[in-house]
Parts: C-alpha cells; sequence; structure tokens
C-alpha cells in the first residue's frame, strides 16, 4: 500500500511538473521573440524608471528606488549626465543662433539655476542620489557655501545668450531672504555674470 502511495504521488508529481512545464512554454512561445533577448536587470529597470520621470509619468515619487542608486550614480558621475547635457546644450545653442535680437531689448531668456546653471551633484551624492528623501535643512546649508560648480555646457549656452544681445533672467526655487547673497556670489565666482536679473522664492 504505501508502495503505491509512493508511486501514485510520483506520477502525481511528474503530471505537475509537465503542465507547468507546458504552460510555460506557451507563455514563452507568445511573447514576441525579441523580448526574450532584451536585459531584465535592475538597469533596465532603471532606465524605464528614469525615462518616465523625464516625462512626468511616474506621479508623486519621493525618492529614487534603492535598486536604481548603481545606476544613478554611475549615471550622474560616469559621463552620460554630461554628454546629455552637452548633446541638450548644443541643440539649444543651434536654435539660439538663428535668432538676431530685436532693438527693443525684449529678447530674454529664462534659465533655472539649481541643477540647469549650477551644479548640485556633491550635496546629492550624500544623499545616495536622491534614495534619501529630501532635506530642506542640509540643501539650505549646502547653498549657503556657495559650493555648486558651474555645469559648463549651461555655462557656454549662458555667455552666448549673453554676449548675443539677450536678457538672461535666472530662475530658482531658493528663499530669498537667507540663500540671496550666497546665491549671487556661487553664480559670479562660476562665470555667470552679466545676467538682467536673479529671481528667488
Amino acid at each position: 500500500m504505501m508502495m503505491r502511495m509512493r508511486s501514485m504521488a510520483q506520477r502525481i508529481g511528474e503530471v505537475l511538473s509537465f503542465l507547468v512545464l507546458a504552460l510555460l512554454c506557451k507563455a514563452n512561445s507568445a511573447m514576441p521573440s525579441w523580448w526574450a533577448n532584451l536585459p531584465h536587470d535592475n538597469a533596465s529597470y532603471c532606465l524605464s524608471w528614469r525615462l518616465a520621470v523625464e516625462t512626468n509619468n511616474v506621479r508623486a515619487w519621493r525618492t529614487v528606488p534603492i535598486k536604481c542608486l548603481g545606476y544613478i550614480e554611475t549615471y550622474m558621475i560616469g559621463g552620460q549626465y554630461f554628454r546629455d547635457l552637452d548633446f541638450i546644450m548644443d541643440q539649444i545653442l543651434s536654435y539660439a543662433n538663428e535668432i538676431i535680437p530685436s532693438a527693443d531689448g525684449m529678447d530674454a531668456w529664462i534659465l533655472d539655476v539649481d541643477d540647469t546653471c549650477i551644479s548640485n551633484v556633491i550635496f546629492y551624492s550624500g544623499k545616495r542620489y536622491g534614495c534619501d528623501p529630501f532635506d530642506p535643512a542640509g540643501f539650505k546649508a549646502w547653498a549657503t557655501t556657495g559650493g555648486c560648480p558651474a555645469i559648463p555646457a549651461a555655462l557656454r549656452l549662458f555667455k552666448r545668450l549673453v554676449d548675443g544681445g539677450f536678457k538672461v533672467i535666472l530662475l530658482t526655487g531658493r528663499d530669498d531672504e537667507t540663500l540671496s547673497e550666497a546665491t549671487i556670489d556661487n553664480l559670479h565666482k562660476e562665470g555667470f555674470i552679466g545676467y538682467e536679473r536673479l529671481i528667488l522664492r
């Protein structure tokens, strides 16, 4: 009797294994052939997540997923971030070079300060590139130091606009009362001189 039950259990196990394999084969054949060749790892997920955030399709996200820390760090300090900035600024410069400012002095460009003109990557590296929640007090302390380096491609664009006769207005969410002087000093130290106006919150 015991032998018969073992044999039956073994047979049921074989049948279940066969069914699982059949289902997997069916599911696999339903997928396009190119799907099997795609990477299904953290980098692939993080690239999709980054694209969704950049296109404003991820709502109310507060932090970068922890599994994307390595991906974001590599992107920010591995060279791709600066290559992307160079490419984008070259496109903007190409457009700007086609515009001749009018004599009325009304042609203006508005540029954001933080992470457009000057970089906060040093600050965010200490916050695990966004994997930690935003720290307003820590950011304020960082901004007060005036240690934000210029983003080279943005400085190139800024100088071209100013030299080309455009009024350049800089805009930031930094607090006017507590960060105005540090922000102005930081911008000037990094070469952002000749803008029309700096607007702080």
